[in-house]
């Protein structure tokens, strides 16, 4: 994810959040099948997809822990 993505992310509701964070979710199972099933090409994605995760949920907790 790029730093401009990053930033942008913080400038969304934490609605826009939770359905950004659901297809993540969505394509990091995909990509976690692929991998099983040694179909993935570029095994890199995966670890990827999953530090855009990480990072999407910490957004959104932040999100969620500020507005209290």
């Amino acid at each position: 994810m790029k730093t401009k993505d990053k930033k942008d992310l913080h400038t969304k509701t934490v609605e826009e959040l939770r359905a950004i964070l659901k297809e993540a979710k969505a394509a990091l199972s995909l990509i976690k099948l692929e991998k099983t099933q040694l179909m993935l090409k570029n095994t890199s994605s995966y670890a990827r997809k999953r530090k855009e995760v990480a990072q999407i949920g910490t957004i959104l907790r932040e999100k969620e822990l500020t507005k209290k």
